[in-house]
């Protein structure tokens, strides 16, 4: 009898244990990604359709620029998809993080509306100008107000300038701060110049055609990226979460909103599919000949 209860206790025991470590792996193999609204949102749901087993991903909504950097230094989840690199690098500045971005996906085409002019034109002296209050959308949008040439920035400001790196202000306009998610109330409310993003200003029904600036950005510096923290940079989660995020699936989703401008994708197709259609390509004048 003891030597029958014994046998049954270790068989439990075994069978728990191999459970057990069948659940941890599963869950292991399930990659958590915060995000935060359209069309980010989206993409993290076709990555999740196309990524290749045993790997799965699982959207994470937030409601704020805040929570997604907060979740993944915790490890709540794996990877997060709502900022460009210049963002992340303040973040990891300001809490010692270690997040890294591991691949480019689009770059939003934002630049500054304005519910009283038509024409950049038509800007009045002391004009009320309302950006972002973060340091890297600060940067972004004076910026895009220099390269109109109607401000000067000290260039000992480096990627990061504010108002105060402002040396020249020839239409003494002036710079009101505005949380990033409050812009949209900004221009409602009737500030003469108000910075956005094509995906705020969408829900008023405006779209990057009625902006008067554009951001001109050739070299992406402020694509939207996957971040992940320096600890996973060598796993292969990290690698299957990279593929599919830069996959066919994403990029030609990426295409039909660049066709309504309000995007362009910060990444071209593996080259692996080029190479394999010239190795086609010859191999089918080898046969004619």
């Amino acid at each position: 009898m003891f030597k029958k209860g014994l046998v049954a206790s270790v068989a439990a025991l075994v069978f728990g244990a191999s459970l057990s470590s069948v659940v941890t792996a599963q869950e292991e193999n399930v990659l958590k990604v915060a995000s935060h609204l359209p069309p980010m949102t989206d993409i993290v749901e076709i990555a999740a359709e196309v990524i290749a087993e045993p790997y799965s991903i699982e959207l994470v909504e937030v409601s704020d620029n805040i929570q997604y950097n907060e979740a993944l230094l915790n490890d709540e989840v794996f990877a997060n998809f709502a900022q460009h690199e210049p963002f992340m690098e303040i973040f990891n500045q300001e809490r010692d993080g270690d997040l890294v971005a591991i691949q480019p996906i689009y770059n939003a085409i934002l630049g500054f509306y304005s519910p009283v002019y038509d024409s950049i034109d038509e800007l009045e002296d002391g004009a009320e100008v309302a950006i972002p209050s973060d340091i890297t959308n600060e940067a972004r949008a004076l910026f895009i107000l220099e390269s109109y040439d109607l401000i000067e920035l000290d260039e000992e400001a480096g990627l990061f300038p504010t108002v105060d790196s402002i040396t020249e202000n020839p239409h003494n306009l002036e710079f009101t701060h505005v949380d990033l998610l409050n812009l949209t109330g900004a221009y409602e409310d009737g500030v003469a110049l108000v910075f956005n993003y094509p995906t705020y200003i969408a829900s008023i029904g405006l779209t990057p055609a009625d902006a008067v600036l554009l951001e001109d950005d050739e070299e992406f510096t402020y694509a939207l990226q996957v971040i992940i923290r320096e600890g996973n940079l060598d796993s292969e989660a990290a690698e299957a979460l990279k593929a599919a995020f830069a996959s066919p699936e994403v990029h030609a989703f990426l295409e039909e909103l660049a066709e309504n401008g309000h995007l362009e994708p910060a990444f071209d197709l593996d080259s692996e599919d080029d190479s394999k259609e010239k190795e086609d390509a010859n191999e089918s004048e080898e046969d004619a000949e």
